[in-house]
């Protein structure tokens, strides 16, 4: 094969990778940020077991929400990705305080990890801050 029809390819493959992996970030994200602002009983009861007054659901889904919306958008992805590892980072050291398993503590780096990974798929300057060129 000829290295424009494989560059081609790999180009394709990277940026549906990194569709995917955002897009599975995004909707797990907007979805969690709309039951915190409905919440529903799972919503209450979770709360409650992490100690978190109820009055704060609604305010949590809103910047979840908002974090969601620049991550999403091409021009502020980037601080959309901070912002959302900084959130996530907070569910992280929640789970972690209440010495919840090994899953929930886990998951939010799991989900933080497939953020940057799209991001750095779609976006050649974010790899480039992840793996410069020395050489």
């Amino acid at each position: 094969m000829h290295s424009a029809t494989l560059t081609a390819r790999a180009s394709r493959t990277t940026t549906w990778l990194s569709r995917g992996l955002s897009a599975i970030v995004i909707l797990f994200l907007i979805f969690d940020g709309v039951i915190h602002v409905a919440k529903p009983t799972p919503v209450v009861d979770a709360f409650a077991a992490l100690g978190y007054p109820l009055r704060v659901s609604v305010s949590l889904g809103i910047i979840e929400l908002i974090c969601v919306a620049l991550y999403a958008a091409p021009r502020s992805s980037a601080i959309g990705a901070l912002l959302l590892t900084a959130f996530l980072g907070g569910a992280t050291a929640t789970q972690v305080r209440v010495e919840a398993g090994w899953f929930p503590i886990i998951f939010p780096s799991v989900l933080g990890v497939m953020l940057w990974s799209g991001l750095a798929l779609r976006n050649p300057r974010v790899l480039e801050l992840f793996f410069p060129d020395d050489a």
